[in-house]
């Protein structure tokens, strides 16, 4: 069986609104032109189970969830090139969301930031902490744990407010990969720093929750309506007009070329009258959107065909989540009871595996300030027998783990270089280790 080399990327999309310029300029439009590079393998999926965590409005979630496909789809999101599929169709995540459950420490999920959030405005009405906080909240990270973690995604690109909860999937790999052997992949956060955000209809970012935004694929009527009602200043025609903090300006610079934008600028120099600047980001905007319109309407018209573009999608992604499942599963002892590994042991009785797994050491992946990635391998009392010299990536890190954990002393002398032995240890004790996680890992 070959090995797919790419780097896998994952993106999700909660199903709780109508795509607006915002999400498109920051998110959709990028995420599209970044699925046709070769290199990558691209994972995009509907997040509904998400979706129930902050609705309970069931038509909604439904329409919702549409319309964003038929977005995604209409902007260019090729299925046949990427992984495109729900959430709700992978059974097997919220299966892993439960074997993740199983080894994150209630203390890190107290410290995530939308529980944290919760917790503080309960405070602070003088409610009890908890007041209102579903286990949903409380479980979200491990959730989106399971979705990362279930297809090995390498890159996952976030905004800075949800670095944590990537930093927590890494945690919950580790613990898992800890206990039970090299299995899931330790995911990065990529912040793309040259993102725009898109201003609204009254100058603060684009939000749902601020009420300003102009729907994607709104009727032309309507999002010409819409610009028309963008808050400007009180300058009058022939007055020069600032583009600096200028709502107006930022939405037409993130469709305009740079000569368009430049002519813009011009004219606002020269006292461009409101009224027609709104005409000229009409006509820009809806020269780029208008073609996507007409596909996504059909599209909206058509939910069968959506459906079955999810379905495909989700049978691929199915194809790749099954194994890993079984795989971790008979990791965790989820067995048949006729394996050669399931002999009997008296009721609460410790099994030599078990006695030999705890005793022996464990590598620990981490990444430092340099930006580059290191692993070291530690025993239970947490001395430090082996430290890694650093790794540009953590595939490349998390393959020389996997090296030396099954080939043992072989992977030693390959990788000599690329390590050092911890203080006050001696090589031959190094080996006797490693040798000693290859038969565990054998077993």
């Amino acid at each position: 069986m070959t090995t797919d080399s790419r780097t896998r990327v994952l993106t999700g999309i909660t199903t709780t609104g109508t795509p607006h310029l915002g999400n498109y300029v920051g998110a959709i439009r990028p995420t599209v032109q970044a699925s046709r590079n070769p290199a990558t393998q691209g994972f995009y999926f509907l997040a509904d189970y998400h979706a129930l965590i902050k609705c309970d409005e069931p038509s909604r979630i439904q329409r919702s969830t549409l319309e964003i496909a038929a977005s995604w789809i209409a902007c260019g999101l090729e299925p046949e090139r990427v992984t495109f599929y729900r959430q709700s169709d992978i059974p097997q995540i919220p299966e892993l969301t439960w074997l993740l459950t199983c080894v994150t420490g209630k203390g890190m999920l107290n410290r995530a930031h939308a529980y944290k959030a919760s917790v503080d405005k309960n405070h602070a009405a003088g409610h009890d902490p908890d007041a209102d906080v579903s286990a949903g909240l409380f479980m979200y990270p491990v959730l989106m744990g399971a979705d990362i973690l279930m297809f090995k995604a390498h890159k996952v690109p976030v905004g800075r407010d949800q670095i944590q909860h990537i930093e927590m999937a890494r945690d919950m790999a580790a613990s898992f990969n800890h206990l039970y052997g090299e299995h899931l992949v330790l995911p990065e956060a990529v912040i793309e720093e040259s993102v725009a955000l898109l201003p609204g209809l009254d100058g603060r970012k684009m939000s749902k929750s601020y009420d300003n935004t102009i729907p994607l694929f709104a009727p032309p009527a309507q999002m010409r309506k819409l610009i028309a009602g963008i808050v400007t200043d009180s300058r009058a025609p022939g007055e020069p007009k600032q583009t600096e903090g200028s709502a107006l300006f930022q939405i037409y610079q993130a469709f305009a070329s740079a000569e368009e934008t430049a002519d813009l600028g011009a004219a606002f120099a020269q006292g461009i009258a409101w009224g027609e600047a709104k005409h000229i980001l009409f006509e820009r905007i809806d020269a780029e959107i208008a073609p996507m319109r007409e596909h996504y309407q059909a599209l909206i018209n058509n939910p069968a065909q959506v459906e079955a573009v999810l379905l495909q999608g989700a049978a691929k992604a199915r194809d790749l989540a099954q194994p890993l499942i079984q795989e971790l599963r008979h990791a965790v002892g989820l067995r048949a009871l006729s394996a050669a590994s399931s002999a009997q042991t008296p009721q609460g009785a410790r099994t030599d595996g078990q006695q030999a797994r705890a005793a022996l050491p464990a590598f620990k992946q981490y990444k430092e300030n340099d930006g580059q990635f290191y692993f070291k391998l530690v025993e239970p009392q947490g001395r430090v027998l082996l430290q890694s010299k650093g790794f540009v990536s953590p595939k490349d890190a998390g393959r020389a783990i996997g090296q030396l954990q099954r080939q043992g002393q072989a992977a030693w002398d390959n990788l000599k270089q690329q390590l050092d032995l911890g203080p006050d240890v001696i090589e031959t004790e190094l080996l006797a280790n490693l040798d000693a996680l290859a038969a565990a890992q054998d077993n």
